[in-house]
């Protein structure tokens, strides 16, 4: 029998755990994305490819986090049924002060959003705690560990159907996968549960996305059964939607496809869906009594030799401090742009706050007029920083106040990630303003151009406060410019007609 397992052996793996996935892609997940960027043939798409690899390799590097946005803590626990532990605290109670400890770590703190009372106050705890752990007890006197990341653009486009019997599986995914927009971070990996009952595909799902990329491996071989199967077939037919990278239209939306079953009622087939974005972050560990875990970081020279850099032939140089609207009203689809000047930030809760105070008549605290809002809440910044990475938030949570901004405020345009919908894309359009793209996932390389940084309202909302930002050739895309015209819309359509796998479905 082996030694018990020491409480603080334990929370020092768990904080251990999580620092390193903030920094470390899995290196199964950034080789794959390698070979993709060598086969992708749109321009858009590889570029934003290269820029993922690019800020890879330089949180690697830097030890700081791969995206802005470091996630709600996931643990799942295999625990020995013979297993010894010399803890006073809990199991959930010793994950907890692991959480903490690596998102308030002193040389690499990591952006607390976990929300206490979700319903109500939603008052942030923090800390990030306290984490979701899932239990399942096995033979053996060790305890396997698994921590992962999850963040929020990702999580939100988790889809979840309870089927007919008869229902075609693959059909409901390739219906589905268009609805989730590009909010995930494409190129990802697509978790599938299948059977049980609707929380267990779900469980089933998010356990998928724990195992290695290994496609690839799989095409070589040649499946062996019915699952097999199902996921060469939706890596082909997913990858033929022509989403692409960052949902601007390419040959590779998913580097895998991941798929667990279990056992299910007569009447049903209930299927979940849960993306992994191009932040995806887990590690892997044993316990057995011996000491804290010991996770071997990555030999550096094993990362694609890829290093974007703005191609300044290419590119628009905008002066963000002279900025007019009818510059704006300029910028054609797809433009590739560098950003120079002060730029304001706001996301969610400071929209709200602006919506509420515009509605008592008061007067804002920053003038907006004829200036650009980046969607983004940022790391806390180290050492020499003047902010930690601050790459972009899913820009269609603010789609409902976009009206508001432009028509209200004097804003001309925004930056965000992925696309926008029809009601923003319609007040885009009649007060020809414009939308660009920031590459998600990509945030530590975003957070280079920003040369100072400072609050400059709603400091109580913490990394949702108002932030004045003075960036140096920060690259974006004009994703949306001022007649409506969408790359999110035409990307993907003229892909899916290249691909020409599957039929392109318009309106």
């Amino acid at each position: 029998m082996s030694a018990p397992i020491q409480q603080e052996d334990f929370i020092q793996s768990i904080a251990d755990a999580f620092q390193f996935i903030s920094y470390y892609h899995p290196l199964d997940y950034i080789q794959a994305l390698g070979r993709a960027y060598e086969r992708e043939e749109s321009p858009a798409a590889k570029d934003a490819i290269a820029q993922i690899l690019t800020n890879s390799r330089m949180c690697a590097e830097g030890k700081r986090p791969i995206c802005q946005d470091t996630g709600i803590a996931v643990v799942f626990l295999k625990i020995g049924m013979h297993a010894r532990w010399d803890a006073k605290m809990s199991v959930q109670e010793m994950v907890d002060e692991g959480v903490r400890r690596a998102y308030n770590h002193p040389d690499n703190k990591l952006r607390a959003s976990v929300l206490l009372d979700p319903a109500g106050a939603r008052r942030n705890s923090r800390d990030n705690t306290p984490a979701v752990v899932h239990y399942e007890m096995v033979p053996g006197d060790h305890v396997e560990v698994i921590c992962a990341a999850k963040g929020g653009g990702s999580e939100n486009k988790s889809k979840m159907a309870m089927l007919n019997p008869s229902d075609s599986i693959v059909d409901w995914v390739l219906k589905t996968v268009p609805t989730m927009g590009a909010g995930w971070c494409p190129p990802g990996i697509l978790g599938i549960g299948i059977g049980g009952t609707p929380e267990k595909a779900l469980l089933l799902a998010k356990e998928s996305l724990m195992a290695p990329v290994d496609i690839d491996e799989l095409k070589a071989r040649g499946p062996q059964n019915r699952i097999e199967e199902l996921r060469l077939e939706l890596f082909e037919k997913v990858n033929a939607l022509g989403i692409g990278a960052q949902g601007l239209g390419g040959l590779t939306t998913v580097l895998d496809v991941k798929i667990l079953d279990y056992p299910t009622h007569a009447a049903s087939l209930p299927v979940a869906l849960i993306p992994n974005c191009a932040a995806t972050r887990h590690v892997h560990f044993h316990l057995d009594g011996t000491g804290p875990a010991k996770i071997e970081p990555p030999r550096l020279e094993d990362w694609p030799a890829v290093t974007w850099q703005a191609d300044e032939q290419q590119a628009t140089r905008v002066w963000l401090d002279t900025l007019t609207k009818s510059q704006v009203a300029e910028w054609q689809p797809g433009q590739v742009l560098l950003l120079n000047g002060k730029m304001l930030t706001g996301r969610d809760a400071a929209h709200k706050r602006i919506h509420d105070l515009l509605a008592k008549g008061h007067k804002l605290p920053v003038d907006f007029t004829d200036r650009i809002i980046y969607y983004v809440g940022p790391v806390d910044p180290v050492r020499d920083e003047v902010v930690g990475p601050a790459g972009p938030t899913t820009a269609t949570r603010m789609d409902k106040f976009t009206r508001m901004m432009l028509e209200k405020t004097g804003l001309i345009a925004m930056v965000g990630k992925a696309e926008r919908g029809p009601v923003a894309i319609e007040a885009i359009r009649d007060n020809r303003a414009a939308y660009l793209m920031a590459v998600g996932g990509a945030a530590y390389l975003v957070s280079k151009a920003i040369k100072a940084a400072k609050v400059v309202a709603f400091e109580d909302l913490g990394m949702e406060a108002i932030y004045e930002f003075e960036v140096k050739d920060m690259p974006v895309t004009v994703a949306v410019d001022s007649t409506g015209t969408s790359v999110h819309q035409t990307g993907p359509q003229e892909w899916q007609m290249r691909i020409g796998k599957i039929p392109v479905v318009k309106g």
